[in-house]
């Protein structure tokens, strides 16, 4: 399915369009000063869904059908810079991401919303539930480490510093920009087949990606979050922003992982359920690697809407 070229809103740049069609709505909301887009489908408790690298909303179609289905108010949002959303010259950091994530529940009309974010957008679900609690009533992360294990599993483990080896190379200026959209965003199809277990999306999915990492200024901004997070790491506000994650998250956790996930190591995602004061539940998928919800949708989220429902009975 290749991405609509007409003319799209203002703030995606040039003709390009990531509203793909389907049996959901697109809307913008205003949040945290920027607009963001929304693909929402159903009625129900909102369950609001954080894409990660390099990936947009769409990586949760299967998601919002099945969600929607199953008495939920599903929605899909771009994170800053990526897809429909603003691309902004700053603001990039995870605390201002995640204030991004709860000013898009308020905007939805919503008192709180259960999170669910995969890889980059786990990491923020993880901020976002310490930093503004009220808003998150259950936290489900994807092949995303809690900040603090995270920090300390690229720090001390070479392993895992190997993994992120795509991250130390985003540290340099400029060129990864250029190396990403090269080629058609050949760059994002390579990754995306390197960190699937058994070779990758199909070919209309991976152009769909490529597609839109190649929307201007995309590649730049989905990568300056890796560069705070890198840069940080020895640095005021990085340490700053390590102290304030010690605050433990106190809602129920569904922490979702694949057992052959290249980038994510599982032993640097595991025991993050020691920062959670709340039922906490880790799930292995054998057989998975780093996209759970796109290389074995029907199983992931049969997982997800049962806890769902128990979250819900719970409360």
């Amino acid at each position: 399915m290749p991405l609509d070229e007409s003319p799209a809103t203002p703030h995606t740049g040039g003709s390009w369009n990531v509203r793909l069609d389907g049996p959901w709505t697109h809307r913008d909301v205003a949040a945290n000063g920027a607009r963001f887009h929304v693909a929402e489908l159903g009625e129900g408790p909102l369950v609001l869904l954080v894409h990660g690298w390099p990936q947009f909303w769409w990586t949760w179609r299967h998601q919002l059908t099945a969600l929607a289905d199953a008495g939920f108010r599903a929605v899909a949002v771009d994170l800053r810079g990526v897809g429909g959303s603003d691309r902004t010259p700053r603001g990039y950091d995870p605390s201002n991401l995640a204030l991004d994530i709860t000013g898009v529940i308020r905007s939805l009309g919503e008192r709180d919303a259960a999170l669910v974010g995969h890889d980059t957008g786990g990491f923020l679900a993880w901020v976002a539930a310490v930093m503004r609690p009220s808003l998150v009533r259950g936290l489900a992360v994807v092949s995303a480490a809690h900040p603090r294990r995270l920090r300390r599993a690229l720090l001390t483990d070479r392993r895992q510093l190997a993994a992120y080896e795509h991250v130390l190379g985003f540290q340099r200026p400029w060129v990864p920009e250029r190396q990403l959209v090269a080629d058609d965003a050949q760059q994002v199809e390579r990754y995306l087949r390197a960190w699937t277990a058994g070779g990758g999306p199909d070919e209309k999915a991976a152009a769909v990606y490529r597609q839109a990492m190649r929307i201007p200024s995309t590649a730049h901004c989905s990568i300056e979050p890796y560069r705070w997070l890198m840069r940080s790491m020895a640095r005021p506000d990085g340490f700053q922003f390590s102290r304030r994650m010690k605050r433990p998250v106190r809602v129920p956790t569904l922490h979702v992982h694949g057992a052959l996930d290249p980038v994510l190591l599982t032993d640097t995602a595991a025991g993050s359920g020691a920062y959670v004061e709340a039922p906490y539940r880790w799930l292995l998928q054998d057989g998975v690697g780093h996209f759970p919800h796109e290389e074995d949708p029907e199983g992931f989220t049969r997982e997800l809407v049962a806890w769902l429902r128990e979250e819900a009975a719970g409360r």
